[in-house]
């Protein structure tokens, strides 16, 4: 069964955000299915679509759409595949991050536990470690550190600890439930969250060193982004969103006053504005509609 359509979260937001120019470029650093790329072309922007999912660009490929160039790669790597292109400068960048409807939906891709699948969560599944491997071969200390600082799991030490003394008796974690399982024999089920949410989260964003590859990405993007560009991000995690948001607040930075009278601007160069005071989120309809939007983020910058 073909794995369901994505749903761009916060289309109509995010585009208006980004004050799409006729004849603007515009780098779309998490392509997918080019959903908030095709409202951009549709706007007159022409949109430079990276992404590392075979899969996801295929389908974009296939669709043929007019003005938007697919090239593989990562949202880390923006700005080297930009000038690749000759694309020096551009007007706006997107950062669509997490995960799509179509990779959560398909049981192979591991990357949900909902549909039992192999344990692999890698978005570019041509290289790289997969979840399996980080589950059954780093250290017990390893898989603490990765469930509290990316997942920021209360109980990172316990599970990290479990599923060593399971190793020890010879256990191996190879699919999805497998994982999810023993998670939740091990802590028990309360409220309205599977208590594996936050180990899968922290093993996802660890296999596809998503931290770094943000970091990079905000970087490069306020390097290659025009003066009067705009640069918007959407999270789905409160440990992606407090990045965007510091990294923003710093270029944005404030006026301090001076002690010889007067003030000055203290930020971190380039500067920039905030185009959004405060996260944009989904409202009721768009929620019913597609309930993942429901912890998404939108923040938005202009360079100035």
């Amino acid at each position: 069964m073909p794995a369901e359509r994505h749903i761009p979260v916060l289309l109509k937001e995010t585009v208006t955000a980004l004050a799409v120019k006729a004849g603007g470029r515009y780098l779309d650093g998490t392509l997918g299915r080019a959903g908030h790329a095709s409202a951009v072309v549709d706007l007159g922007g022409v949109v430079l679509g990276i992404d590392r999912d075979d899969q996801a660009l295929d389908e974009v490929k296939a669709e043929g759409r007019i003005g938007i160039a697919v090239v593989k790669g990562n949202h880390g790597d923006l700005v080297r595949i930009a000038l690749e292109h000759g694309w020096k400068n551009v007007d706006g960048i997107l950062l669509d991050l997490g995960v799509s409807s179509p990779q959560l939906d398909e049981a192979g891709r591991g990357f949900s536990f909902l549909r039992d699948g192999p344990l692999d969560m890698r978005m570019d599944r041509s290289c790289g470690r997969t979840a399996a491997d980080i589950v059954n071969g780093d250290s017990v200390e390893g898989l603490e550190d990765i469930f509290k600082t990316l997942g920021e799991e209360p109980r990172a030490r316990q599970i990290a600890k479990a599923i060593g003394r399971a190793r020890g008796e010879g256990r191996r974690f190879e699919t999805t439930k497998d994982l999810a399982d023993f998670i939740e024999g091990l802590i028990g089920r309360r409220g309205a969250h599977h208590p594996a949410t936050r180990v899968f989260q922290a093993l996802r964003m660890e296999v596809n060193d998503e931290m770094g590859e943000l970091e990079r990405a905000l970087e490069g993007g306020m390097e290659i982004l025009t003066s009067g560009g705009r640069f918007a991000v959407i999270t789905f995690e409160s440990l992606t969103d407090r990045a965007v948001k510091r990294f923003f607040a710093a270029h944005v930075g404030r006026m301090r006053s001076l002690q010889a009278g007067g003030e000055e601007w203290d930020g971190v160069p380039p500067r920039a504005k905030a185009v959004t005071r405060k996260a944009i989120v989904a409202g009721p309809e768009e929620i019913r509609v597609n309930p993942r939007s429901r912890s998404a983020k939108l923040r938005v910058i202009e360079k100035v």
